[in-house]
């Protein structure tokens, strides 16, 4: 009998640079894949008819992730990511946050497939940067495939 194991797990960093690019904050941080990135990732296997990851936002709502959650409980900024890498079973999503955008003590972050709305793959709620209004955030956002 054969069989296979299959994992996807994500992660992502975070980093604040002040004006000048200096490293403010730096975190790496674990992920929640709520119920509907679960349910995205199965129909992108069946036909690809859902749209592709695109977006990253970021909230001040400091509430634990939860699978049922479909969109951020307080969303104040989303960006298209800057690139998406696939190498040795991850894709590695980046998102810059610049100057003046989602300027706030950001508490939560989600991974979505629209510029306003959209299917949230996933989110985190152990985010918690202070993002001044001339501090740029980078977010690198990865999904690792793993198992035998």
């Amino acid at each position: 009998m054969i069989t296979h194991n299959f994992k996807l797990t994500g992660t992502l960093k975070a980093v604040v640079r002040d004006e000048t690019g200096a490293i403010k904050q730096e975190q790496d941080i674990k992920n929640l894949i709520v119920d509907a990135g679960k349910n995205f990732v199965c129909s992108r296997l069946k036909d690809n008819t859902d749209i592709a990851p695109s977006h990253m936002a970021v909230g001040t709502d400091g509430t634990s992730a939860a699978g049922g959650q479909t969109a951020l409980l307080g969303e104040v900024a989303r960006v298209a990511f800057t690139s998406a890498t696939v190498s040795s079973n991850t894709i590695v999503y980046e998102a810059l946050f610049p100057a003046g955008t989602g300027t706030a003590t950001l508490l939560e972050a989600g991974l979505f497939n629209d510029a306003t709305t959209g299917t949230m793959l996933s989110r985190t709620a152990s985010i918690n940067v202070a993002k001044a209004a001339t501090d740029t955030l980078t977010i690198s956002w990865a999904y690792i495939v793993t198992g035998k």
